[in-house]
């Protein structure tokens, strides 16, 4: 009988540019711990999967590097005409500098009604 190797997680650099506060808002994923944004696609990933992201906020010229992980997938043709893809806890690693970032951006939106990609 034939061993099949494990399956390898599929690592990848996600690049996304967010342009204004309400994509940003739409994408931001405050309830998760770290903070998380929840980013289109059309690939395949499970949950747990590792990912990095190069993220461009608003006019700033330099892209934040973050790790995470994926905790959320919003499948192809999901319900309510959700955009499919998926949502990216941040790592410990970067000490909640994007989230912070994030939410400075944010400042006052966050405990808005408006429906995001997410909840």
């Amino acid at each position: 009988m034939e061993q099949k190797a494990p399956p390898i997680a599929k690592q990848g650099i996600l690049s996304l540019t967010i342009k204004d506060k309400s994509a940003l808002y739409a994408a931001y994923m405050p309830f998760v711990k770290n903070g998380g944004l929840f980013i289109p696609t059309n690939k395949d990933y499970a949950l747990g999967d590792e990912v990095f992201m190069l993220l461009t906020l608003m006019e700033e010229k330099e892209k934040l590097p973050v790790a995470g992980k994926i905790v959320w997938i919003t499948p192809k043709g999901a319900q309510g005409n959700r955009a499919a893809g998926i949502g990216v806890q941040f790592s410990e690693q970067d000490g909640g500098n994007v989230r912070n970032k994030i939410e400075t951006y944010l400042a006052g939106a966050l405990k808005s009604d408006r429906q995001t990609h997410t909840m």
